[in-house]
């Protein structure tokens, strides 16, 4: 019996970026709510990719993900993970993301990145990257889902810039306040962010999109919940409603 083709294949793609602690089925699962939303579902193609390190398993893995392992991280939050060299770090990142776009079977053009947590903070990561190289493409916004200040370089010439976290190091080594000297120097590449107002990293997602986050660029819905996805039909909604106003105003 033949296989049904698959109907996302023709269009625009989206990449996937789980959070620490979970890897790409599992963060499928949790967004599924999005995944099947009558808005979404036959306009983008969702590409989830595995994150290349290891790690114990994250928040709201236990109970019902338990057995999903094994569980993965972007870069390093803790100090019992291994110490790595930012270079060596930023080129599995990038070796991991470019193997899932050339070997997914998709054929409609990459336009977006989303992430949730630490996910996210890569995917602003990638918009900021592109926009650092002068480069165009692929990405043209990203869906940032609780995701904390501050961005991570990925490259020599971002290592350098202090109020990014190296990509080999923790967060907490960053200058926040110093992006304040450098407001031409803030992510311009249109964003959507989604906080849970009972988030406790609430205060770092506001500075990803106040301070990190050239003004007029970046969407912000708030929800009334703790750090995880929404699911919840009204919460995923408005979400939705702003996901789609800001690709239809940049096409895509």
């Amino acid at each position: 019996m033949a296989s049904t083709p698959d109907p996302t294949l023709n269009l625009p793609r989206i990449l996937c970026l789980h959070g620490g602690g979970v890897n790409a089925a599992i963060f499928k699962a949790q967004f599924r709510a999005f995944l099947n939303h009558e808005k979404l579902r036959d306009r983008y193609r969702f590409v989830f990719v595995d994150a290349p390190f290891f790690c114990d398993e994250g928040v709201g893995v236990h109970p019902v993900y338990s057995d999903w392992g094994p569980f993965r991280r972007w870069f390093r939050w803790l100090d019992s993970h291994p110490e790595i060299d930012p270079a060596a770090c930023s080129y599995e990142l990038e070796y991991t993301i470019e193997r899932c776009m050339e070997s997914d079977e998709g054929t409609g053009e990459w336009v977006g990145v989303l992430g949730f947590s630490q996910g996210a903070k890569l995917a602003a990561s990638l918009l900021y990257e592109q926009q650092l190289q002068g480069k165009t493409g692929p990405w043209r916004y990203a869906v940032i889902l609780a995701g904390r200040a501050p961005m991570v370089s990925l490259n020599e010439e971002s290592e350098q810039l202090p109020w990014m976290q190296s990509a080999g190091g923790l967060a907490d080594a960053a200058d926040l306040e110093s992006i304040f000297e450098r407001p031409d120097m803030k992510l311009k590449i249109p964003t959507l962010h989604v906080h849970g107002l009972k988030d406790e990293g609430l205060h770092l997602h506001k500075i990803m999109v106040e301070d990190y986050c050239a003004p007029g660029t970046a969407t912000l819905i708030e929800w009334d919940g703790p750090h995880r996805i929404p699911i919840k039909k009204s919460d995923v909604d408005r979400v939705v409603d702003a996901w789609v106003e800001l690709a239809n105003e940049y096409g895509v």
